[in-house]
């Protein structure tokens, strides 16, 4: 019997930003199975294959070239087999525009990108062991935003 596995994608166009991503998680010793993906294109393209294997959380960078988050975003709210999925924006920016166009075009949760290792792995924690049945249950924007 396979144990139960948190599926988990990131879509970012910078190499540290996965690699960080990934190894945070391989230090967590939560048990999560992650993908990550270069840019919107590639994620895309990985969602609307056949056989692709839908995440519990989705993580999308902002500021990505071919393809942005706030573009994946649209699309993946625009069809209803990806309803289920937890979307959680990943960002180094924190300027109110984004996070008020993110909030309005229906991302889960907004994280500012963490500076070091030690915080990232504390979010990146917080983030998949959320109740997300009750926290999309009243979201309003004081619980939007994940600060730590």
């Amino acid at each position: 019997m396979e144990k139960e596995y948190i599926r988990i994608i990131l879509a970012d166009d910078d190499e540290d930003d996965r690699l960080f991503f990934s190894d945070a998680f391989e230090e967590l010793k939560i048990n999560t199975k992650v993908q990550t993906y270069n840019d919107g294109v590639e994620l895309m393209n990985y969602l609307n294959t056949e056989d692709a294997i839908l995440p519990n959380v989705l993580f999308l960078d902002l500021n990505m070239p071919k393809k942005n988050g706030i573009e994946c975003l649209h699309e993946i709210k625009a069809d209803k087999k990806f309803e289920n999925i937890a979307i959680a924006i990943y960002s180094t920016s924190s300027s109110e525009e984004h996070i008020e166009e993110t909030f309005v075009n229906g991302a889960n949760i907004y994280i500012k990108k963490p500076n070091d290792f030690n915080t990232l792995k504390k979010v990146l924690s917080d983030v998949v062991t959320l109740n997300w049945q009750y926290h999309t249950s009243g979201l309003n924007k004081d619980n939007f935003i994940l600060r730590m």
